[in-house]
């Protein structure tokens, strides 16, 4: 593993050096960087992810890896009382950086993130990276501030774009896949 100085000297998969900036957020919002600190598969340029249908291409994280990232969180799994608050939808295994930015299919990148919980979860995590997406495509932000936005607090990030989600809304299902 190599940090973010060294991102264009090696043809390696990379870990993410940082600063974390802890904000008043819900314990499970953010990874413990400590096991996630994020990484990327450095052999995809800008070029390849911007060109590259995300979704439609090979997943590499296989079941055993799963209840791997459950274990290293202390979650008994998808069922978990963490993943599930109040009986809404489970946990999914995310990814810190996200795999349409080059984030790659290993431990290290990925962390239990719930659904149900408000008002952070995976749903409005998956719509900061395809915003993110967009933005390194369309050349407003470098793919490096992208994911150093992903590794630093997302939720700050999310904020950036669309302020704090408002929280009367806890209890109504986040729409899925209504991506701006």
């Amino acid at each position: 593993m190599t940090s973010t100085r060294s991102l264009a000297q090696t043809g390696a998969i990379l870990a993410f050096a940082f600063s974390p900036f802890v904000s008043a957020v819900y314990a499970a919002d953010l990874p413990d960087l400590s096991k996630t600190p994020g990484v990327v598969r450095s052999e995809l340029t800008q070029a390849v992810i911007c060109n590259t249908k995300w979704g439609r291409d090979a997943r590499h994280v296989t079941a055993a890896m799963k209840r791997e990232v459950f274990k290293r969180y202390g979650y008994s799994g998808n069922t978990d009382p963490r993943c599930a608050p109040a009986g809404r939808r489970g946990c999914e295994v995310d990814h810190l950086i996200g795999r349409q930015l080059g984030g790659a299919d290993v431990l290290e990148n990925l962390w239990p993130q719930a659904y149900g919980t408000h008002p952070w979860n995976a749903n409005r995590k998956d719509r900061l990276e395809t915003r993110l997406r967009k933005d390194v495509c369309a050349g407003k932000i470098t793919l490096q501030e992208a994911r150093d936005k992903l590794v630093n607090d997302w939720t700050k990030a999310y904020q950036e774009y669309w302020g704090r989600p408002d929280v009367s809304t806890i209890g109504v299902p986040y729409p899925v896949r209504q991506y701006v």
